[in-house]
């Protein structure tokens, strides 16, 4: 990624302080939530260069990570997508774990198995689609 410097955190405060949470505690508080698995995404903002890090409920599945681009179903992709969609090196961090990886839009023939995985963990998905016109992406995560 382009810049070291320290990532500018999600603006929704619930997700912020959850954010400042698992950065502190090297992910052992925040790594689970409501019965799901979250990992930090770091992208690099599209017009400011600088890094953007969201929380994100994940799937892993054969070594790479799953994440859905749903904004709650809103008409607008989430800002973090469309940075990473400018540049796909991105910075991970899985519990402990933290690593650069290149992100990708799951295509179209490998995206009902990936949306199906996510569904699962987090049915509200489903009613995300439901709510848009958008084609909400699956983005997958592969550890460079």
């Amino acid at each position: 990624m382009a810049s070291e410097s320290e990532p500018h955190d999600s603006p929704v405060q619930w997700v912020n302080g959850h954010i400042r949470r698992y950065v502190e505690s090297d992910g052992a508080d925040g790594h689970e939530w409501r019965g799901n698995t979250i990992l930090l995404l770091t992208t690099i903002g599209r017009r400011s260069g600088k890094p953007r890090r969201t929380a994100l409920i994940y799937r892993e599945d054969g070594g790479r990570y799953v994440v859905v681009a749903s904004k709650g179903g809103a008409d607008a992709p989430p800002a973090w997508y469309l940075n990473l969609a400018e540049n796909p090196e991105v910075r991970v961090q899985v519990g402990a774990d933290k690593f650069p990886a290149r992100a990708r839009t799951a295509a179209a023939e490998e995206k009902p198995a990936l949306w199906e995985l996510m569904a699962e963990k987090w049915p509200d998905y489903n009613n995300y689609q439901a709510k848009t016109d958008r084609e909400i992406p699956v983005i997958v995560l592969e550890r460079s």
